[in-house]
């Protein structure tokens, strides 16, 4: 299958997939490149098609499970039809998921085996260190590589970029930051050596900082519908939906819609990694179950009366730490719920057969 590995190089594949992958000899691999009321838009060396999940799978299914953007698939089609079946999904090398808006506590899919997502925020109105931090523990949480991207630079004085790019530092954030204008071209170039052929790249942000602008200029057309900026410098963001593109230099791209809400559902880890600096200091507290609010002997608040930390920063972990903890605990106690209803429908199946 040597053939079809190389043909599928140029969509993302690589050898992690290559040594988990099945291949069959009634299906083709696929990747999803969008989804649209529960229709599937699927891409292959041959172009792109619909497709749909075989018959009863949806139904089975939580919606984490279902496929994602992203994702790489087994379908089948048939020689006198376009329209493709998906039996499987592959296994994902990484995902970015979120808790799912609202009361709901599930996980929802944003888009799966993504190299690099790209935190975008404009430093002219949208700049939030705490809001950074959560999507950087998003991020960690599925595995892919985040990168930091300040734009409308053109729109900002220097030193409030200065003072943005040193409030990053002093977080102890290490991620890769660059900065860029897409009015002025400025950082433009350096953003676009960042881009690798075969890996993907997930852009994330609120509304209107201006990623579906960055990508139509990539791309080179505008093929992303965008709205006008207004005078604050707030773009009005068109995107509904996310889609995976090829670019021309061979990278591929996934724009998102605006996310008002991500909240975090089972990241302790990735918490925990991205303040490292705070659970380091946490173990030499005096006492084990410090709630770094007041204790005598808090090695925490310590370092925040020093300088060595900041406060803000210590409050963003105590509540993305409890947040992601309450949701796993909700969603735990879901799952039993659920499963013990499905032990109960099958007794009385049982039941009613005998």
């Amino acid at each position: 299958m040597e053939n079809q590995h190389d043909t599928l190089l140029g969509l993302g594949w690589s050898d992690w997939f290559e040594h988990r992958a099945e291949y069959r000899p009634t299906e083709a691999i696929a990747r999803v490149a969008a989804v649209d009321r529960g229709q599937y838009l699927l891409v292959d060396p041959t172009g792109s098609f619909r497709a749909k999940l075989a018959g009863g799978c949806s139904h089975r299914r939580l919606a984490h499970e279902l496929p994602c953007v992203g994702d790489w698939v087994h379908v089948e089609r048939q020689p006198d039809n376009d329209f493709g079946t998906i039996h499987t999904i592959l296994e994902r090398r990484t995902v970015l998921r979120r808790k799912s808006v609202g009361n709901v506590v599930e996980y929802q899919m944003i888009a799966a085996n993504v190299d690099c997502v790209v935190i975008v925020q404009s430093c002219q109105f949208d700049f939030n260190l705490k809001r950074l931090e959560r999507y950087l523990v998003m991020v960690k949480d599925g595995g892919a590589e985040p990168c930091i991207l300040l734009t409308k630079t053109d729109l900002a004085e220097p030193a409030v970029l200065a003072a943005q790019l040193a409030d990053i530092q002093a977080a102890g954030i290490i991620a890769p930051v660059l900065t860029l204008s897409n009015v002025t071209q400025e950082g433009v170039d350096a953003f676009k050596r960042l881009l690798h052929p075969g890996k993907t790249y997930c852009f994330v942000g609120s509304s209107g900082v201006g990623k579906s602008t960055l990508i139509n200029g990539l791309i080179g057309r505008e093929m992303l519908a965008t709205g006008a900026v207004s005078g604050t410098g707030e773009g009005r963001h068109t995107t509904v939906r996310r889609e995976l593109i090829c670019l021309a230099g061979g990278a591929l791209v996934v724009d998102n819609p605006g996310m008002r809400e991500f909240g975090v559902l089972g990241a302790e880890n990735s918490v925990r990694d991205s303040f490292s600096g705070i659970v380091e200091l946490a173990t030499r507290c005096r006492y084990r179950d410090c709630s770094h609010t007041g204790e005598p002997g808090c090695a925490v608040l310590e370092a925040v009366h020093s300088g060595e930390i900041r406060r803000e920063q210590v409050e963003n972990y105590q509540k993305l730490h409890e947040e992601s903890e309450f949701h796993q605990m909700s969603y735990a106690d879901k799952r039993k719920k659920d499963r013990d209803f499905g032990k109960y429908v099958k007794s009385v199946k049982k039941n009613l057969k005998n």
